[in-house]
């Protein structure tokens, strides 16, 4: 509108029935009567949206002797002009500007800078990597505030740069107005004032919405006690229209209003998923504070990250998402004034994050722990990590809500008595689930009400030639062509191999028609394989996806897992051939699921793993039915019996089971962190544990207090704890202090049968560190747990490939070159050699090539090793290079590994040439997508975080908006 009409003279605050500019007239009145003298300010006029009670520290052009004037509405919707010094840091401003600016205030800054370049600009702030300039006419602003009675406050920041003679030449209301007329000229291309208003309304919604929360008032508001742009955003990113029946009474639990902890359990596809995510809002969003999530795998927190969206709706909702996952999260998290933060972590790093918190007196900002998959309580070592970081954050912190959910829980009571939980259950699936078993060529209903537990269904029909019956014995074919292509179908093999052999088999037999269905699309995969492969495409994959089929097991890379489970949601691969790990990973349901056999590897199926596989039958608003179809041999039919019939497993206690990550671990950062130094402080901790609510399973030879007893002597054994343990009255007020060596340990989540070890190879390191290259670096990052066998030809090919400095490596750490030429020969050995040192320094071998190279492909063709143990040592070398780099800062001696220990997790973390690392960095960020990023000119973090979302969906190749705007948030964190 290019007319000089008065566009706000009529216009109406947020909070009142006054014109905004009217009050400021009263106002400015009013003052100058009040003070009789010249309103002398600094800087530029900044109108802002800063909560009461945060102050701003001046800006470092400002003299100290100039006064800040500060706009505040009070809670009677009327202004008042105080005169103060508001303090605040300058990072903390520059986050908050970068935060919060609108597109339309940064695009006229931009204009007015060109016009008046070398007058009144404020300084840049580096940090926040965005230059903001600021001038007497210019107006920042930012959505309101909430009508709350904590919140009400709006205060505005004005500081006039031109030495008081501003106010000879037009009032501050024609000042305000002459500035607010340019800001809504501004050319706006990314906000609206539609959306300004939305922004508004949102604001207050939420502020409501607290309210509502901290009243635990039953008047849920819009949306469960949230903004109803949460609802439009479940819409927008989830296609979800409406809640479950089952999913408003959960929400509405009166367990749930009193926040008290809760432990939830329905059926696999059930929905438990969006009521954990609604109630994680809700503390972002109303009660600001600070959500834990833990996940049981590292692709399930990357998929929960960035594929499900979260991050999407923390850059809507004004919050952030961190991931905790391998090498990556920080300790102790950074502490953020503006926004939260939702920490999504697996089993380890969330271990490692509370007591992180718990140090830094920092528990009481966790407002929620949402654990998913509950029932791994019950599973080896990571069954006892769930467990000690429940159990600390149930004894440190009585704010700490949790809710804990899964599919398959059994001895409910024993876990609502060790998390003071309220129980809800339900036996709703959105998709009826029909199960079934074959046995030859008959298939029978599963049904418990029956004296033989099945009942008989109907007959495969299906032509079988003699050559089809001997390849296809258990008629797989005739199963999965009933439904693929038009319909998706998983195949659950017991072995890796096998998964392999049954997607050759079924696509050597198929119709040749089956490779017209989205013919292009698969070829494009395909293309997309051989470029993750540089170059390379596994056989099996390249015959098979053609026909849409493919498998899936830990033996492909992370991009190449990632592309065909793309693939299969979009529809362009129907049939995949999968091993267990499918079922307790990402999300990937289908129209029917075939068990090939009742085992995993040579182990019979649990129940509670045929329950997780026949889950994924049946796709929510997709198929009205799910199918699931057990092969059986006549040998199992009595333990299939069992199986279909039998109750789920119950869950216990591990803390025994996994000593050095179980029971002696959490003694030792008891200790460390302060929560015991006693007998009795020991007694009271375990008894609110697991273990302690299911005491009467211990043997009658020892008592629970007998066994923290044993733990303890052991730990001072080791040189891990310091004390002495009453031989006769075990609550003695003796107490214990943790060593040097034993924080080092808890601290870098080091297993204790490793931590000695550890400590020895560090300091036999610091006498002789080789650094011409990284393999002696590698050697002692290399995970201790990792096994395999040496192909000694490969050994020796390699060894001879060094260096004569790196060949020194070698002898350092006690693998003679004697030994590997006489093994590779097939000669005797007389000299002893430790063979778990033998193997470490192959594995760093494989490593050392890997970060040359950077091709998983290669690197696994040259010591014929599968890619997926190769990313698998790749992963799990970084996340232990992590471990003991954070063992390292502890123990003042290893000050030099310090640096040398960050740069190299890096590099096991991205595995991509130096120059990419940075983009890597990028949530969300692979290296074919680094690539595109590098060449398209952002080559640092501070171009993505300048960089405008749409000029990147332009530039870069197959990017949409949302995963652009994904990256530009994520830079800027």
């Amino acid at each position: 509108n290019d007319s000089e009409e008065d566009m706000f003279g009529d216009y109406d605050s947020f909070y009142g029935n006054d014109s905004l500019l009217a009050q400021v007239d009263d106002i400015e009145h009013k003052y100058l009567q009040e003070k009789n003298m010249d309103i002398k300010a600094a800087g530029d006029c900044t109108l802002g949206n800063l909560q009461s009670g945060i102050h701003q520290e001046k800006r470092d052009n400002f003299s100290t002797s100039e006064n800040v004037v500060v706009l505040k509405a009070e809670e009677e919707d009327t202004f008042q002009l105080n005169e103060g010094d508001l303090v605040v840091s300058n990072q903390e401003l520059a986050e908050s500007i970068l935060d919060d600016l609108p597109s339309s205030q940064l695009l006229y800054f931009e204009k007015m800078n060109k016009l008046s370049s070398g007058s009144r600009i404020s300084p840049v702030s580096e940090r926040g990597n965005k230059c903001v300039s600021s001038s007497s006419d210019q107006i920042r602003s930012l959505s309101p505030l909430c009508p709350d009675a904590e919140h009400r406050n709006r205060p505005t920041d004005i500081s006039s740069g031109s030495k008081g003679d501003l106010f000879k030449t037009e009032s501050l209301k024609d000042h305000l107005k002459s500035a607010m007329t340019g800001n809504a000229k501004a050319q706006t291309r990314q906000v609206s004032k539609t959306k300004q208003l939305k922004e508004a309304v949102l604001s207050e919604e939420i502020c409501v919405a607290r309210k509502t929360i901290e009243s635990s008032s039953v008047d849920i508001g819009p949306f469960y006690g949230l903004p109803s742009k949460v609802k439009d955003l479940l819409r927008q990113f989830r296609g979800i229209e409406t809640l479950y029946e089952w999913q408003h009474d959960c929400l509405m639990l009166e367990s749930l209003q009193q926040r008290r902890n809760l432990i939830y359990s329905l059926p696999t596809s059930g929905g438990k998923t969006l009521v954990a995510e609604i109630i994680i809002l809700q503390e972002l969003l109303c009660r600001q504070k600070d959500v834990l999530m833990i996940l049981p795998y590292v692709a399930i927190v990357q998929e929960k990250v960035w594929i499900k969206g979260l991050s999407s709706f923390g850059i809507e909702l004004g919050f952030l998402v961190e991931e905790y996952a391998g090498s990556k999260g920080r300790f102790p998290p950074i502490k953020r004034r503006l926004k939260k933060s939702l920490y999504i972590a697996t089993i380890e790093k969330g271990h490692a994050l509370v007591n992180s918190l718990i140090e830094t007196e920092r528990i009481d900002d966790l407002g929620l722990v949402v654990v998913d998959e509950l029932h791994m309580l019950g599973e080896g070592s990571r069954g006892a990590t769930l467990e000690i970081t429940l159990a600390k954050i149930l004894y440190t912190s009585k704010n700490t809500q949790i809710i804990g959910m899964s599919a398959t829980l059994s001895n409910v009571g024993d876990l609502q008595k060790f998390l003071q939980a309220e129980y809800y259950t339900n036996n709703f699936r959105p998709v009826e689930l029909k199960e079934y078993v074959k046995i030859r060529d008959t298939i029978y209903a599963v049904d418990s009400k029956t004296e033989k537990g099945f009942t008989f269904s109907r007959l495969l029909n299906f032509k079988y030639s003699s050559n089809l019956e001997k390849a296809d014995p258990d008629h797989i074919i005739a199963l999965v062509t009933e439904v693929i292509p038009k319909y998706s179908c998983l195949i659950f093999c017991p072995t890796k191999k096998n998964c392999e052999n049954v997607a050759s088999m079924v696509c050597k037999y198929l119709n040749k028609e089956f490779r017209a269905h989205r013919e292009k699309e698969k070829q494009d995969l395909i293309k997309n394989l051989k470029s993750i492969g540089n170059g390379s495409v596994c056989p099996v994959l390249k015959q098979t996806i053609p026909f849409g089929v493919a498998y899936h097991h830990s033996g492909l890379t992370n991009d190449e897992r990632k592309s065909i489970e793309e693939a299969y949601s979009a529809g362009v691969l129907c049939l995949l051939a999968c091993t267990a790990t499918l079922a307790a990973g990402v999300n990937l349901p289908a129209r029917r699921v075939i068990l090939r056999a009742p085992y995993v590897a040579k182990d019979f199926l649990k129940k509670n793993q045929y329950k997780q596989m026949i889950g994924r039958a049946g796709r929510a608003g997709i198929d009205s039915a799910g199918e699931s179809i057990l092969i059986v041999q006549e040998k199992d039919k009595h333990l299939v019996w069992d199986l279909v019939n039998s109750p789920l497993e119950n869950c216990y206690s591990n803390l025994l089971l996994e000593l050095t990550k179980g029971m002696q671990s959490l003694l030792l950062s008891l200790v460390g962190l302060k929560i015991a130094v006693t007998h009795e402080e020991f007694d009271n901790f375990m008894c609110r544990t697991l273990l302690g609510v299911q005491q009467q399973l211990l043997s009658k030879e020892k008592s629970l207090s007998e066994i923290i007893k044993d733990g303890l002597e052991n730990l001072i054994e080791k040189g891990l704890l310091k004390g002495r343990i009453s031989e006769t009255d075990h609550n003695s007020k003796c107490t214990l202090t943790i060593t040097p060596l034993g924080k080092a340990t808890y601290k870098g989540s080091i297993d204790l049968a490793y931590c000695n070890l550890l400590y020895r190879e560090l300091r036999k390191g610091l006498e002789g560190l080789i650094l011409e290259s990284s393999l002696h670096l590698l050697y002692l990052t290399t995970p201790y747990d990792m096994t395999c066998s040496p192909d000694w030809m490969i050994y020796l090919r390699q060894f001879n490939q060094l260096s004569a400095t790196e060949q020194k490596v070698a002898d350092i750490v006690g693998v003679p070159e004697s030994f590997i030429t006489k093994k590779a020969s097939g000669q005797a050995i007389r000299k002893n050699v430790d063979s778990a040192v033998v193997n470490r320094l192959y594995l760093s071998f494989v490593l050392y090539t890997l970060l040359k190279d950077t091709n998983i492909w290669s690197v696994s063709e040259k010591f014929n090793m599968s890619r997926g143990y190769v990313q698998n040592l790749l992963n799990s070398a970084a996340s232990f290079a992590s471990c003991v780099l954070h063992f390292c800062e502890e123990l003042e001696e290893f000050w030099v590994y310090k640096a040398l220990l960050a740069e190299l997790t890096k590099q096991l973390t991205y595995c991509v040439k130096t120059e990419l690392i940075p983009l890597m960095e990028v949530a969300g960020v692979l290296e074919a997508r680094a690539k595109q990023l590098y060449n398209a000119g952002y080559k640092t973090l501070g171009h993505l975080a300048n960089a405008d979302p749409e000029t990147l969906v332009k530039v870069i190749e197959h990017l949409s908006r949302r995963q652009a705007k994904q990256i530009v948030s994520s830079a800027k964190v």
